[in-house]
């Protein structure tokens, strides 16, 4: 760790190192060791860290001089990739109903039970969905 990062962010930021520690729920003397390189940080610490300061743990950490990761935003998905992603789901989950698939200790899944598993199995495919456009999209194509 870069001894005197942690306390020139928090300064940059106009944060007290005693705000800082009220956030994180922990001493002003332990932060304030945690700054000066007296205490080792954990990685949940510079987790929070970073959160509280708006940076990457890289950077908190002295890994890197750029101060935030790299924007690496997904592509949109088309009206097409939407309707794709509802039939694909609809085929899954009524294959899952019909097989006694959705079954939990020999008993049926209740309702709630089933949506949170559809809406999983939906945000599971808009992201592969997103990253396999990402990955497999022609430089010259993408937006």
């Amino acid at each position: 760790m870069e001894k005197n990062r942690i306390r020139s962010i928090r300064r940059q930021k106009d944060i007290s190192g005693t705000k800082v520690a009220e956030i994180l729920g922990i001493s002003p003397q332990y932060y304030y060791d945690i700054e000066k390189g007296k205490r080792n940080l954990s990685a949940e610490m510079a987790a929070h860290l970073a959160e509280i300061f708006e940076v990457s743990t890289d950077y908190l950490l002295g890994r890197t001089n750029e101060p935030n990761k790299p924007e690496s935003k997904l592509p949109e998905l088309t009206k097409k990739d939407e309707q794709d992603i509802a039939k694909d789901l609809q085929r899954i989950m009524d294959s899952l109903e019909s097989r006694e698939g959705l079954m939990y200790d020999g008993e049926p899944m209740d309702e709630e039970t089933k949506e949170l598993i559809r809406i999983s199995l939906e945000n599971s495919m808009r992201i592969a969905k997103q990253l396999a456009k990402k990955k497999f999209t022609p430089k010259k194509y993408r937006k």
